[in-house]
């Protein structure tokens, strides 16, 4: 892939600062930069913690969708599931109502300042809400250690849960928590997350055996061709998941679900329902549990209403602009 001119790129870019309906992950706020291309709209939104390595797998990722065409998608919709935060468990029905049609819920865990017993509660509503017949994934995003997760685990999984999610930080201790699990007797697949798209080598989690299915998001891996060819080479079954993304990140989520060889699982891709507004007109959201594959275009109007201030708009221009040089030098060493 050619990288544009800084130029280009940043008289294409739109910054927006959208609100979250409830917390996610400590985010409260969520800001995105929109970059117009030949091809079409590319997001380019890495959290603000993330340093210039990382963010610019998330450039690259934003210039493939908005100046390349998407891989032929194999299915023309996704599946998708629901997405509960960290909230009361007589919040649940709340949260599940915005997802209409979703038969398959991820519960986030383990969140900061509250304990186990709020967690079996809430997975226990969730799985009220949803019937025997649903699916229940939950998502420690790597906060337990491998004791502590496997007990979680062994009473969380009273209540049925398809896989967790990241339940451990390292690939090793992912390892040893399907061991432990094993010898338990505890039936629940790992899946591995942060151990794929923030890691030098995700491919180690296929080489060490640390999990039983990968959670790969556009971005963070690069772009859709990237985050392919990483599912290709782990082989092991994918659930393609969004970032809290914008309905122009989504798309691109969407884009990769639809061009997987198999899905066997339903995607983490209808997270635009936990923002409070969106940039596009109507938003990618799911109808009947499934995304459609396409285009999405941003709203003028929606972009000049959810518009950055102008320290944020400067910031995350410099932000770019540290990127696109990280990719260039990368380019030429």
């Amino acid at each position: 892939m050619d990288l544009p001119p800084l130029a280009d790129l940043i008289g294409a870019t739109h910054v927006v600062t959208i609100p979250m309906r409830v917390p996610f992950r400590g985010v409260t706020v969520r800001e995105a930069a929109l970059v117009r291309g030949p091809a079409g709209w590319g997001e380019f939104s890495p959290f603000p913690e993330y340093g210039v390595a990382e963010a610019a797998r998330w450039l690259s990722a934003a210039v493939e969708s908005a100046w390349e065409a998407w891989p032929a998608p194999l299915r023309h919709h996704v599946p998708v599931n629901a997405t509960v935060p960290a909230v009361p468990a007589a919040d649940v029905p709340g949260v599940l109502a915005r997802f209409p049609g979703c038969t398959t819920a991820k519960v986030k865990v383990a969140e900061a300042g509250q304990g186990l017993a709020d967690d079996v509660a809430r997975v226990a509503a969730v799985r009220d809400v949803l019937g025997a017949t649903g699916r229940v994934r939950v998502d420690a995003n790597g906060a337990w250690g491998v004791e502590e997760a496997a007990d979680a685990l062994g009473r969380l999984a009273a209540s049925g849960l398809e896989y967790a999610e990241q339940p451990c930080a390292t690939v090793e201790e992912l390892r040893a928590l399907r061991l432990l699990l094993a010898r338990r007797g505890v039936e629940v697949p790992v899946a591995a997350d942060e151990s794929i798209r923030k890691a030098e080598d995700p491919l180690r989690v296929r080489d060490l055996e640390a999990a039983d299915v990968v959670v790969v998001k556009v971005a963070p891996l690069g772009g859709v061709r990237r985050a392919l060819d990483v599912v290709a080479e782990c082989g092991l079954p994918a659930v393609v998941s969004s970032a809290i993304d914008t309905s122009v990140g989504t798309a691109a989520g969407v884009a990769l679900a639809a061009a997987l060889p198999s899905l066997e699982h339903a995607c983490g891709l209808g997270t635009v329902a936990l923002l409070g507004g969106d940039v596009a007109a109507p938003s990618l959201l799911p109808e009947q549990g499934r995304l459609a594959a396409g285009r999405v275009d941003a709203d003028a109007a929606l972009l000049e209403q959810w518009a950055a201030p102008p320290d944020r708009d400067r910031w995350w221009r410099e932000r770019l602009t540290a990127c696109h040089a990280a990719l260039v030098h990368g380019a030429r060493a």
